[in-house]
């Protein structure tokens, strides 16, 4: 079955190019020109990725993105935002939010599609990680993108789990925040941001009494408790 996208952009000329080239390489689309109509196509269909424009008419995107992360029905989707936005504090925004990328118009759609893949991939960070990762009840199944904590799921967006990942990959070790903003998110590390700090509150609260394995080491960083 060919993933479902749902490209959210009001320029109707660049909507019909994203559709005409995601389909050709494989993609089922669902479009709206405005974030209300987003979120009635997210009710009537199971969407994979979300493909996001910033200025968007009454609701922007960057609103949408956040009501999308903020309701756990739809959290664990993938966003790409795409604007003609380029500055760096639009793209922090963005990242802060819970987008999974950031693309800037004028893009090319070949370079859109090798995104939208990776990410559909669960392409994780640096690291070569082993297939099932383990710690504290939790098991990460990689390959599946799958979390459950004593068999029961847990459902988390593409960042939480690759964060979740590294850190227990690397339990028992402190984690910096200049270091996961490097290898999570691939952000410079001299970018001021609350990006780190916003994704372990919310995967805390998704991880429920497993979360609390997550120690903050007060101004150093993260660090997941060894067994």
């Amino acid at each position: 079955m060919a993933p479902n996208i749902m490209i959210v952009e009001d320029d109707k000329n660049i909507l019909k190019l994203l559709r005409y080239n995601l389909e050709k390489a494989g993609f089922t689309c669902f479009t709206t020109i405005t974030g209300e109509g987003a979120f009635d196509i997210l009710d009537a269909q199971s969407i994979d990725l979300i493909v996001l424009d910033i200025m968007l008419p009454t609701i922007d995107g960057f609103e949408v993105c956040k009501r999308i992360k903020k309701d756990d029905s739809y959290s664990h989707i993938p966003v790409i935002m795409l604007t003609a936005k380029g500055e760096e504090v639009d793209k922090i925004v963005g990242f802060e939010l819970g987008a999974d990328d950031y693309v800037v118009k004028p893009f090319s759609p070949r370079e859109l599609i090798l995104r939208i893949k990776a990410i559909m991939r669960r392409n994780m960070p640096k690291e070569s990680y082993r297939d099932i990762l383990s710690a504290g009840g939790l098991k990460i199944d990689i390959p599946r993108h799958q979390v459950t904590y004593d068999d029961k799921q847990i459902e988390l967006a593409l960042m939480e789990f690759k964060l979740l990942s590294v850190l227990i990959e690397r339990k028992g070790r402190v984690q910096s925040r200049d270091v996961l903003l490097e290898d999570v998110w691939g952000i410079a590390a001299d970018v001021t941001t609350r990006t780190v700090d916003t994704h372990i509150k919310r995967l805390r609260q998704r991880l429920g009494k497993a979360g609390r394995q997550i120690d903050t080491i007060r101004g150093v960083g993260y660090r997941f408790r060894e067994d």
